[in-house]
């Protein structure tokens, strides 16, 4: 019997906001332990809730984006667990009236080759809701110790519908939506700083069964590579169960990418077990048209249909547009280069800058807000490659240069000397040399063999060291062929 495999991914995401959820206290990454906390925090007697604005904003743009449906009214409610990371011993998450509902995740399988497009489909979403963090727990090898600078954070979960069939789908699922919310500014998603957590749920079933099977929870999947792999491993381990006659145990397991294994945790919590109730501190929220209106508004365009527009727009390739898009501040630095150097020119700038400035950029070990190398050095710099002025091998040199120093193109020319030169009566004469030099070649060209004419090109350039146009030599060469 063939087996498909069922996916469902549990997205949490740290909203970045100045305070946390329910308290002004700062947030942050990398302090001291414990010192990211307050009163409220810490759950102490008496304490009190207030709402974060900015959080609500950040995660009905998130659902604006992917095309939820945002409730009217939200309200939030107390999940009930008792554990060292949680000092309330309760969450304040939202259970029955989550504020986005529906929506989806445009995605993009794996090509056929190394950039080459893939199929593109979309991921339905159940829900996106919003709740705090909880704290950390560090463990060493005789005590486990709690650090609670975590807790209180902002963090919405994104849960998707079992629609996922393979480990490449939720991999590009994973991918699609992290670069989707750092786009909007609504998460850095750093997952070594624990911004993006990913749990999966996978089962397995005959094919053609619209039934799910008896689902497995994956946790600690710290990387998107890992994400890939433990589901995987998962999928691999349900199948080995069922063909040795045994059944599928619905628990939570633990996933370690670096020996690619993974444990049983506890058996898998229903939703009763953790005995939500509305929380009685905390007002449900009205969500009118004029807040979505404002928010929709504050909404980038996403980078999948950036990465249309551009094909459309500007007539560049998938291997240009695959490594623009997914880098907002990249494919601004593109969109802002074409402007000034004519959208003809767009293929032409997008090469410098995927090629030479990224590798550049890679070299050095700088981001792109670092770099000398600006829109305008890319654009002047194709300007003068296009007029003549600069041949190829003389424009890497340049681009070498400025990107070191921050000069622009022209002067890195001049001052070193790099400018392409063009004395006609030169050029006319070495032309002549080179067709006077290669007679078979000559009845090549004129009995319509167009390649004949690269076997004088290579001797004119020599001659003139490698600073003539070549626009002027195929010119100057047709010429002298026809007449001659």
């Amino acid at each position: 019997m063939n087996y498909e495999a069922v996916i469902g991914l549990e997205v949490h995401i740290q909203i970045k906001t100045k305070s946390k959820m329910f308290t002004r206290v700062a947030t942050g990454y990398g302090q001291d332990p414990n010192t990211l906390t307050d009163p409220v925090v810490l759950a102490l007697p008496g304490v009190l809730p207030v709402m974060n604005k900015a959080a609500l904003d950040a995660i009905i743009r998130a659902g604006l984006m992917l095309g939820c449906d945002i409730a009217p009214v939200c309200k939030w409610d107390r999940k009930n667990y008792f554990y060292p990371d949680s000092p309330k011993n309760y969450q304040i998450s939202q259970y029955d009236q989550p504020i986005c509902l529906g929506g989806s995740v445009e995605i993009e399988l794996p090509g056929p080759a190394r950039n080459v497009q893939g199929e593109h489909k979309r991921i339905p979403l159940t829900r996106i809701h919003l709740e705090e963090d909880v704290g950390k727990l560090n463990h060493t090898a005789s005590d486990s110790l709690v650090d609670y600078n975590r807790a209180g954070t902002p963090l919405m979960e994104v849960v998707s519908d079992p629609a996922m069939h393979t480990a490449d789908e939720a991999f590009a699922y994973l991918t699609a939506l992290r670069t989707a919310m750092v786009y909007a500014g609504i998460s850095d998603c750093d997952m070594e700083k624990g911004q993006l957590r990913c749990d999966a749920n996978i089962s397995v079933r005959p094919v053609g069964e619209t039934k799910l099977g008896t689902k497995v929870e994956l946790k600690n999947l710290n990387s998107i590579s890992f994400v890939r792999d433990g589901i995987a491993h998962e999928i691999k381990r349900q199948l080995a169960v069922i063909a040795a006659g045994g059944n599928i145990r619905q628990e939570t397991r633990d996933y370690d990418g670096q020996t690619g294994t993974s444990q049983s945790l506890r058996s898998k919590e229903m939703a009763h077990d953790y005995r939500y109730f509305p929380d009685p501190d905390l007002m449900p929220v009205k969500v009118d048209e004029a807040w979505k209106a404002r928010l929709r508004a504050e909404c980038p365009e996403l980078p999948f249909d950036k990465q249309r527009r551009f094909y459309e727009a500007y007539q560049i390739p998938y291997t240009i547009t695959s490594v623009l898009v997914p880098d907002r501040a990249l494919s601004d630095f593109f969109e802002e280069a074409v402007a000034l150097a004519g959208v003809e020119k767009a293929q032409a700038v997008g090469n410098w800058i995927v090629n030479d400035l990224l590798r550049e950029l890679g070299t050095a070990k700088i981001g792109l807000e670092a770099s000398r190398v600006r829109p305008a050095h890319v654009a002047e710099l194709v300007r003068l490659i296009d007029s003549g002025a600069l041949l190829m091998n003389a424009a890497k040199e340049a681009f070498v240069e400025m990107f070191a120093t921050g000069e622009m193109p022209a002067a890195v020319v001049e001052r070193k000397g790099l400018k392409a030169e063009t004395n006609a009566a030169e050029l006319e004469q070495w032309c002549r040399d080179a067709i006077a030099g290669n007679p078979k070649s000559v009845a090549d060209f004129k009995a319509g063999k167009e390649s004949a004419l690269n076997a004088f090109k290579g001797p004119v350039m020599k001659a003139a060291k490698g600073k003539a146009n070549p626009k002027l030599v195929d010119e100057t060469l047709r010429r002298l062929l026809a007449s001659g």
